[in-house]
């Protein structure tokens, strides 16, 4: 594709309204185990532009539905308008003793106007993720503080992170003597993630996790320990 090419069609592409989607009201969802239900407002900031939103909980493996209703399942959003999806649990056997995790998705899709012509119009369907997480009444520990208990480890080449509480810990940064690992992510409760160390050494390392309201913790360090 030549130059003319490639600016005839920025031009072109640069001519067509886009949608950017809503915005949720946060990153992630807390579902005490007592709770009947728990919501999650979602908001067309837009000052123009109508969406259909649709909303569903899955379990992130092969799009398999989760154990919970969202309601309503799929609404209109105004410009300037909140809604809030009720999120409610309908059964399955989940553990008591750890949390689970599930997906909430949202998807926001762009609604016609009739008042306009159909034409140079790119419509997009924008699909947020939000994790969601199951928390069983009494568990041990305060949740907020677990990203503190992980352990670091070296074996090989290696680092292993083990998680020692029954919560989900999200990591927002992971470093070792510097150097970022960047496919952090989730370390699932009593359970253990490992990566590929960026360098030979590895002596200490440094992270920081997303909290249960999407801040970002105090950085935790230790020193890297065999096996």
């Amino acid at each position: 594709m030549n130059r003319l090419v490639l600016l005839a069609t920025a031009l072109a592409l640069s001519a067509i309204p886009a949608w950017a989607g809503v915005v949720t009201g946060g990153t992630r969802v807390i579902y005490p185990a007592d709770k009947k239900e728990v919501s999650l407002p979602v908001r067309n900031p837009e000052k123009s532009g109508v969406y259909l939103i649709q909303s569903w909980v899955d379990t992130g493996t092969s799009g398999e539905r989760g154990p919970f209703i969202v309601t309503p399942p799929l609404f209109r959003i105004n410009s300037g308008e909140e809604n809030l999806l009720r999120i409610i649990r309908t059964g399955g056997n989940l553990p008591q003793d750890r949390e689970s995790i599930f997906w909430l998705n949202v998807k926001s899709i762009a609604a016609d106007d009739s008042s306009k012509p159909h034409t140079n119009v790119l419509q997009l369907v924008v699909k947020t993720r939000v994790k969601l997480f199951y928390r069983p009444t009494g568990l041990p520990g305060d949740p907020q503080q677990a990203y503190r208990q992980l352990q670091a480890a070296r074996k090989g080449n290696r680092l292993i992170i083990r998680n020692p509480t029954p919560y989900y810990v999200t990591l927002f940064t992971l470093t070792v003597d510097g150097k970022e690992i960047k496919e952090a992510d989730l370390v699932a409760p009593f359970g253990s993630v490992n990566f590929a160390l960026p360098a030979a050494t590895a002596s200490s390392v440094v992270w920081q996790a997303i909290n249960d309201y999407g801040g970002i913790t105090e950085p935790e360090r230790r020193h890297v320990q065999e096996g």
